[in-house]
């Protein structure tokens, strides 16, 4: 049978269960404020049973104290989690989208593109078409074009810092994640180290969590833990666990004690993807030593960094892709460079106008590797048979030193049939989307303006080009050649051209060569410029114009009159008119509408996701807070009750004592 002493110890477990009690319930009161913290609770059982082989079985032996746990359900954590990546990557979105929106804005006080587009075109050209022959009238006209160039010099300018300032937010994302995966991994071990002796780390692990909160917003994260086994004793827990931590679509981040560093590398000037793109632009890759590629552009990857690139990158799916026609592998130190022509198919990749494919070299990706190339040339010829146009690009690829010698022509190990591609499709309207948007209109205006010009004359003299571009490396402006043209040649004209050839005594072979090659674009390829290097950002008017109004055409015989409009009239159908100008199947002037249709309905989307994603989250941690959040009302009914529990377990030890008091001394035991 148990000792007589056997109550007082039963009330000693008693005593103990109801302090443990108390001291959680003080430690969650006073935690109550605590971002992160998971409310806490002591976790009791019936003590074993004393086996005394009397007719009532056995005697209870108390309650034991087995752990003190906290209260967490990891079903809301991983809700959580998955919903808080589509929080940072529309927050992200809606910021940047509202400031592009905000560029582009033109409410009739500031000089946005309708303001300036309608004193060209309308205030302008009615001024002129007044009196032709009038200096003053032409000096307007020519400023109103000054304008229309500067507003979009700013606009590019301000769209060349957004995307900078991406840039280095996407750094600052970056160097928080490599923050964020040493602290796991050093979490990790200390929580190790103290569950393996069979204590629950209750506040490193909401440490932990609240740091995988954190993480979510930044990029997606899968989770697992795995319990580490007795290898002696198999089926039996150590106490410790394995932590993984994975992201970008499954990508090691942390793995227990280890874990992984990002790294941002800038861009040289030959790993240019987009001709609009700033210098400089990182691409991360992990900090292992051989700087492998950290996939950016996964289709699972989310968060703010998702959210970012797609900004910084976003392309709206049009990236260069073809397939290679044509491999010209020159042998190792030979003095031409090794080509390739790549075959495409793809609307913005047939017509310059659209392209925004690098002019200062980069990296194209043949088959399965990556090369560079120096520059590449464009031509449009016809299939003999079929007669339709068929569009290639040429990359002239870049010499490479080999080991230590010297620097030799790569060998490109594809075939003919495999494709090529430069840079990476993002299926999203960003920086990169709205500058080759803003190209493609002043490369099909200009043209078209410059076409109307050019026909004409002013006075007796003939007309000259209006809108030009600014030269990057020089203080000279680009001549826009009458031979490179935007549109595509029809065959019947093409094979006049090559009939007129063979009739002046060329080689059939020779012929059609010389026919076929309509455009060209490279670095020292050609010394007649087309209108792809004009661009938003050196977008301007002709020097000599601007110096001497006077030489703007507004007629189209030498013959007429000075008072003669019927060129003024043309230029004045470019902004209305689809027939003379054509954007994406709006006039001229409707550009800014369809620009701000694009802004207006991505700062939607992402404003309603935003809020929907946000709405979300609201609803998952006020779920995970109704479970593993401090109540302070419920806490100080656990007070009260543990109070009475410890003032009970007291009580009866008080009995006990009068009982032992008696037995001892008053009856002589």
């Amino acid at each position: 049978m148990p000792s007589q002493f056997f109550g007082l110890n039963i009330a000693y477990t008693g005593l103990l269960a109801s302090n443990a009690a108390l001291n959680t319930t003080s430690n969650n009161i006073a935690n109550v404020q605590t971002e992160g913290f998971s409310r806490q609770q002591v976790t009791t059982q019936a003590a074993n049973a004393l086996r005394v082989f009397q007719t009532y079985g056995c005697a209870g032996a108390g309650v034991e104290t087995l752990a003190i746990e906290r209260v967490r359900d990891e079903f809301y954590d991983f809700r959580y989690w998955n919903n808080n990546e589509k929080v940072g990557e529309y927050g992200q979105k809606i910021y940047y989208m509202e400031q592009i929106e905000t560029y582009f804005h033109d409410n009739g006080t500031n000089a946005g593109f309708k303001t300036v587009f309608d004193q060209l075109m309308i205030t302008g050209l009615q001024e002129l078409m007044k009196n032709p022959s009038s200096l003053a009238s032409k000096e307007q006209f020519v400023g109103y074009a000054g304008a229309l160039t500067e507003y979009f010099n700013n606009v590019a300018g301000n769209l060349e810092k957004l995307q900078k300032d991406v840039n280095e937010e996407i750094k600052v994302k970056v160097d928080e994640i490599n923050a964020i995966a040493s602290e796991i991994a050093v979490l990790n071990k200390q929580i190790n180290t103290i569950e393996l002796k069979g204590v629950n780390a209750n506040e490193l692990r909401d440490r932990r969590t609240l740091l995988i909160d954190q993480l979510s917003e930044i990029v997606d994260v899968e989770i697992k833990e795995t319990k580490i086994e007795d290898t002696n004793k198999p089926g039996t827990s150590t106490g410790g666990s394995r932590f993984i931590v994975k992201i970008a679509g499954g990508q090691v981040l942390v793995d227990n004690y280890e874990y992984n560093s990002l790294k941002c590398v800038s861009r040289t000037e030959d790993e240019k993807v987009n001709q609009t793109d700033v210098d400089g632009l990182y691409n991360v890759v992990w900090d292992d030593g051989n700087n492998t590629k950290f996939n950016l552009y996964g289709g699972a990857i989310g968060g703010a960094l998702k959210g970012l690139v797609d900004l910084r990158d976003g392309n709206n799916g049009e990236s260069f892709s073809g397939q290679i026609v044509g491999i010209n592998n020159q042998n190792p130190g030979a003095a031409d460079p090794t080509t390739v022509t790549v075959k495409v198919d793809k609307h913005y990749l047939t017509d310059l106008n659209k392209c925004n494919l690098s002019d200062n070299g980069g990296v194209i990706k043949l088959g399965n590797k990556e090369y560079y190339y120096d520059s590449w040339t464009y031509s449009v010829s016809y299939n003999a048979t079929t007669h339709e146009p068929e569009y290639t690009f040429t990359f002239k690829m870049s010499k490479q030193a080999v080991g230590n010698g010297p620097m030799e022509n790569v060998q490109v190990n594809a075939s003919a049939g495999s494709t090529a591609s430069v840079g990476q499709s993002v299926a999203y309207q960003g920086v990169p989307y709205y500058m080759a948007q803003m190209n493609e209109w002043i490369r099909t205006f200009s043209q078209k303006f410059n076409d109307i010009l050019t026909s004409g004359y002013a006075g007796d003299q003939k007309g000259i080009e209006m809108f030009t571009a600014n030269m990057l490396t020089e203080n000279k402006q680009y001549v826009f050649g009458d031979k490179h043209r935007y549109d595509t040649e029809s065959y019947e004209a093409y094979k006049a051209r090559v009939d007129a050839l063979v009739a002046g005594g060329m080689a059939q072979a020779d012929a059609e060569e010389a026919a076929k090659l309509q455009i060209e674009v490279g670095k020292g390829v050609t010394n007649q410029d087309n209108y792809y290097l004009m661009t938003a950002k050196y977008f301007d008017i002709s020097s000599t114009l601007e110096n001497d109004p006077s030489l703007l055409a507004t007629k189209k015989n030498a013959s007429d009159g000075p008072e003669q409009k019927d060129l003024l009239e043309d230029i004045g159908k470019l902004a209305t008119d689809k027939g003379s100008m054509s954007f994406r199947g709006c006039s001229a002037s409707e550009f800014l509408q369809c620009i701000l249709g694009d802004v207006a309905l991505n700062a939607s989307r992402a404003e309603t996701f935003y809020s929907s994603y946000v709405d979300i989250a609201v609803t998952i941690d006020t779920q995970r807070i109704s479970i593993s959040g401090v109540d302070e009302d419920e806490e100080a009914v656990n007070l009260v009750k543990y109070q009475n529990g410890y003032n009970l377990a007291s009580k009866m030890i008080q009995t006990l004592t009068e009982v032992y008091d008696r037995l001892i001394l008053q009856t002589g035991v």
